[in-house]
């Protein structure tokens, strides 16, 4: 008889201080009562890669093969799977619907790598950014928190104070 999974719920956002320009990332892993928040940041790179770069991290922290919910703001991150672009650019060896190279497919490439080497089952969840998901607001608190502590460890690259930060649109 086969055990069930766990059903491990995983909140993300990313944030951008120009895009391109130094972002972050952040996540929260939920199982049962057990909660964990992880976050970073990266030099130069889009809002875009920080959404899909949260979920690659977080499924990096899971152990066994997962029951996956990933809840997250970003309508690219969401679309990609639920809409099935994902597959049609396999399909078209990673080609989008004009026949343009898929951007960000080194990190498309890595997430579905690491869904499968654990072989979990994804969902994928769209929720309103910034509007009383509580678990949203935090992860954008850390991906913004990331990207001060980035700026402020490179004072060259501006201000961490005055950042003006880039979010998924709705």
């Amino acid at each position: 008889m086969s055990e069930a999974l766990k059903a491990v719920d995983i909140f993300t956002d990313g944030a951008c201080s120009g895009n391109p320009g130094p972002g972050g990332w952040a996540a929260i892993l939920r199982y049962g009562q057990h909660e964990m928040e992880i976050s970073g940041s990266m030099p130069q790179t889009t809002n875009n890669r920080m959404e899909v770069f949260a979920v690659i991290s977080a499924l990096g922290k899971l152990k066994t093969r997962c029951q996956v919910t990933v809840h997250s703001d970003s309508a690219y991150l969401i679309n990609a799977f639920n809409q099935h672009w994902i597959d049609n650019w396999q399909k078209r060896d990673w080609k989008n619907s004009e026949g343009k190279p898929v951007e960000n497919q080194d990190l498309w490439r890595l997430l579905l790598l690491t869904i499968r080497k654990k072989n979990h089952v994804m969902i994928f969840n769209k929720v309103k950014g910034h509007a009383d998901h509580p678990e949203n607001i935090r992860c954008d608190a850390l991906a913004r928190e990331a990207i001060k502590q980035y700026l402020s460890r490179n004072p060259d690259l501006g201000d961490p104070d005055d950042m003006h930060i880039i979010h998924s649109q709705d």
